[in-house]
């Protein structure tokens, strides 16, 4: 059997986009949690105070659009202040380097010294940087910028807005599938154990003890169906 070679033992995906694939995914986890608790909340609530199951329809695609467009709506708005911001700092460099560009030298040379590198080698590293490519090794050295793969704030509204309806979907469709007598333990049974897989994963992502992140995660929904059920309750039996 052959043995792997020394490159093929260490080769890793350490490309730069895998920490922002991280983070789409850590959203992704995090917009369908929202979805799960945000929907789950409002048909329990409404679960409290009728058994219609259009009432309850009506209430949870309401609450399934309404959420799923502001998520779509906040990310969009975040990312694209984002995006403009470092378009701003890239176009303030770009400037930089053409007007001093011994000073943009002597500042990269500064920046991979702080690095752990001696003066010489950040030195000759700098300038090979900046032979090779100026523009990209300041943004990415100095701004942490990747010029070529810039926040995409479409891409960020419409998977957030995936993420949300993909979570709102399992507390709708279980509370207005079962019969009315099974429909509340369903529910609730079904969102406390979706609620268990994210905080699960998303302690996976995040490389955080999965235990505490699901005790948090399914403690947080069950709170949340909890309050909305009894104000539900409260105002069924007041006739409101």
């Amino acid at each position: 059997m052959t043995e792997p070679t020394h490159h093929e033992a260490h080769h890793e995906p350490h490309d730069e986009s895998l920490g922002t694939r991280l983070n789409w995914l850590r959203a992704a986890v995090l917009g369908a949690n929202d979805g799960i608790v945000s929907t789950a909340g409002l048909v329990v609530g409404v679960a409290g105070a009728t058994s219609d199951r259009g009432a309850l329809l009506t209430a949870g695609l309401a609450g399934l659009l309404a959420g799923s467009m502001s998520m779509a709506a906040g990310e969009y708005v975040s990312v694209s202040t984002q995006r403009d911001s470092e378009r701003a700092a890239l176009a303030l460099e770009k400037r930089e380097l053409r007007e001093q560009p011994e000073a943009e030298l002597d500042e990269l040379t500064d920046l991979l010294a702080d690095r752990g590198l001696s003066r010489d080698v950040a030195r000759e590293a700098a300038v090979q940087l900046t032979e090779r490519d100026a523009f990209r090794a300041h943004a990415r050295v100095e701004l942490g910028i990747d010029p070529d793969q810039l926040a995409n704030p479409w891409h960020a509204a419409g998977a957030s807005f995936l993420a949300f309806t993909v979570g709102a979907l399992l507390p709708l469709l279980a509370i207005v599938l079962p019969p009315s007598s099974a429909r509340l333990w369903v529910t609730v049974g079904s969102v406390l154990v979706a609620l268990t897989f994210t905080g699960w994963w998303s302690a996976r992502l995040g490389n955080a003890p999965a235990g505490r992140a699901m005790a948090r995660n399914v403690a947080g929904g069950a709170l949340a169906m909890g309050v909305t059920y009894a104000a539900g309750s409260l105002l069924g039996a007041s006739g409101v």
